[in-house]
């Protein structure tokens, strides 16, 4: 066959070990590490599905190398009892899917403790790193002597033995982010006076001597990776320029040098880029590093797109390209690429709630695919042992999801949707360029949807009698939400637009604005009119912004919010007027936010009217989404995908 993407689809030889394409898995975190530091098997069934859906390696991150970092990994250590085993059979069920298993190796150094770790801990942990000094926490820093540096460098080459031993075909070494191999590469953290601090070659003695032990430990044809920030972009950090020389010094130590960016404690942003900014902001870095270097060069960051990668492969900028997310957000892409089937790739949202669910609760989720974090409970929809007639109330993304998995077990599925058009609230995502993808969701699922056999019906709403003469075994009420609108003079105004018909009514809006709500919705429309060059102020009663955000987007948010948007917090809205909103501040005190724009984003409501009609309306009955309970696209996904696995 022809492939659409020929050089993204063709193998490439490091090492002597054969890669079935330019499609990698990052580095991702496992998620059940035992407190001895042993991988569990949810973490070995996530990173198996990276492989089973097509990447060419997949990455296990991260395996701490020594005792020092009392971190947030597992360790990979011959006197931890089931440490082998556990490594070994990850390795195992990456490799059978003809993916090959890459282990990243790390030391957080300085800021080992900060991620995942009760805070209450970190007092007692000790922290070593290039320098002595205080973190901006206020946790104290040893500078490493020779001899624990001697021991770390020793430390790395034993692990790496035992990870060839245990199966794994690569080694990728962490090298950026802020953690300790970047720390003495890094005038931001070394100042040492020795032999590993002030030139450029001493700061990169220490890399040189780990990925030589790495190498005395794992002999040739095996390909070592060295994962690096190309730019750590903050001030007294290195730029460019000063990456590119790191990576010439230590291109002859190394099979793949890994282009990344940033510094994890200052540009988080960045290294994992957002929604905000663009996709691949990063490949410059990468691109620019390969034109000095002879050995193939990787590259990542917010890369979800077959036709981009493809264009970086092909145009040399790099040779190799990493996926992290979007391998969450749909894990058969590299698969899809091949077939020709990439107009059914689910898209990455960039949203976070991959990495804020981590730092939540210590497991994964992801917004648009359900299976995340619990692949272990089965990755492949079986068939249904009795075929049912199955009715879908409302075409939003959890009613598309459910529709999509209950036709895929065999049952005959009917979808109806009240409006025009499928999408529910993410049709408003349209008009918001940086959540465009949220808005392309829709028709991914829809296109996911027929292809199974569901049979979509647009312009109809399922009332009680539609239900019962459509005689469906089981429904599913997937109807959403409405806005909330309360009895505020003047809200029902010609000036006033509804957030979630800003796409429709766009042309209303002038520029100067007030967005009443300082929600998610609220704030993330603000920033849309601030960028597209207008005065935008919000209104909340709150004290903070966003409260519904997640705690990986809420940040990044807020920098956007401080760029575009004038802020009134502890404010009621009282009265809306041709000036403005008229409010009222906690003293009981008017005040004037003046806009001749008003965008009300002040909430949702389930539409508890429309469910309670059908809860009877078949033998089994199932509410999702917003309809349930004003949540998240992440809830009526999974709820969708669950509720059609119980019929």
């Amino acid at each position: 066959m022809v492939r659409k993407y020929p050089h993204l689809t063709s193998p490439i030889t490091v090492a002597g070990v054969t890669f079935r394409n330019r499609m990698f898995s990052a580095p991702m975190g496992g998620t059940d590490i035992t407190n001895d530091g042993c991988i569990g098997p949810k973490s070995t069934a996530f990173y198996e599905l990276r492989s089973k859906g097509g990447a060419a390696a997949v990455t296990v991150s991260e395996c701490m190398v020594h005792e020092s970092d009392g971190s947030h990994a597992y360790r990979l250590n011959p006197a931890i009892l089931n440490s082998l085993a556990c490594a070994t059979y990850t390795a195992d069920a990456i490799r059978r899917h003809g993916g090959m298993p890459s282990l990243e190796l790390s030391h957080s150094g300085m800021f080992a403790g900060t991620y995942m770790t009760d805070k209450t801990k970190q007092k007692s942990l000790k922290q070593w790193g290039p320098m002595d000094t205080v973190r901006p926490d206020g946790v104290e820093v040893q500078g490493m002597t020779k001899e624990m540096i001697d021991e770390i460098v020793k430390a790395y080459g034993d692990v790496a033995a035992m990870a060839k031993r245990a199966g794994f075909e690569m080694i990728m070494v962490h090298g950026g982010h802020g953690w300790l191999i970047n720390q003495f590469l890094s005038p931001l953290f070394n100042q040492r006076t020795d032999e590993y601090g002030g030139s450029l070659e001493n700061r990169c003695r220490l890399a040189k001597e780990i990925l030589t032990s790495i190498r005395e430990a794992v002999g040739p044809r095996f390909p070592i990776e060295f994962r690096m920030s190309g730019s750590e972009f903050c001030e007294g950090g290195y730029g460019i320029d000063e990456g590119i020389e790191i990576a010439k010094q230590l291109e002859d130590y190394v099979d793949i040098l890994h282009v990344s960016a940033g510094t994890y404690q200052k540009t988080f942003g960045i290294t994992h880029p957002s929604m905000f900014e663009e996709h691949g902001r990063n490949v410059f870095l990468a691109a620019e590093i390969k034109k000095h270097v002879k050995v193939p060069v990787a590259t990542l960051g917010g890369l979800n797109d077959p036709a981009q990668m493809e264009e970086i492969i092909a145009s040399g900028k790099a040779d190799i390209v990493y996926m992290g997310r979007a391998l969450l957000a749909d894990p058969y892409l590299p698969q899809k690429v091949t077939e020709n089937r990439d107009d059914e790739i689910v898209r990455c949202l960039r949203c976070f709630t991959c990495m804020a669910e981590r730092a939540a609760t210590s497991t994964r989720r992801c917004t648009v695919n359900p299976l995340i974090g619990r692949e272990i409970e089965g990755d492949e929809v079986q068939p249904a042992p009795v075929k049912k007639k199955v009715l879908v109330a409302g075409g939003g993304p959890g009613g598309l999801y459910a529709a999509y998995t209950a036709a895929r077990r065999g049952h005959e599925v009917i979808l109806c949707e009240k409006e025009a058009e499928l999408g529910g609230i993410l049709k408003s995502e349209q008009a918001l360029p940086f959540k465009y993808e949220m808005y392309q969701l829709t028709g991914t699922y829809e296109k996911l949807a027929r292809k199974a056999g569901v049979e979509i019906r647009l312009n109809t709403e399922v009332t009680k009698e539609y239900a019962e003469k459509e005689n469906a075994d089981a429904i599913i009420i997937a109807v959403g939400s409405t806005p909330l609108v309360p009895p505020i003079p003047g809200l029902d105004g010609d000036n006033v637009v509804i957030v979630n018909n800003y796409y429709k009514e766009k042309e209303k809006v002038g520029d100067n604005v007030v967005v009443m709500g300082g929600g998610l919705a609220g704030c993330e429309c603000a920033v849309h009119l601030g960028q597209e060059g207008k005065k935008v102020s919000i209104i909340e009663m709150r004290d903070a912004l966003a409260p519904d955000a997640n705690v990986r987007h809420r940040p990044l948010l807020l920098k956007e919010i401080d760029k575009y948007v004038d802020v009134h917090t502890g404010l009621k809205a009282v009265k809306v007027t041709a000036e403005g909103v008229v409010c009222e501040d906690k003293d009981g005190k008017e005040v004037l936010v003046e806009g001749a724009s008003v965008i009300c984003a002040l909430g949702q409501r389930s539409r508890t009217d429309v469910v309670n009609e059908l809860l009877d309306a078949a033998p089994f009955v199932r509410v999702i989404g917003d309809a349930a309970k004003v949540s998240t696209i992440t809830n009526a996904v999974y709820w969708g995908y669950h509720s059609a696995l119980d019929i």
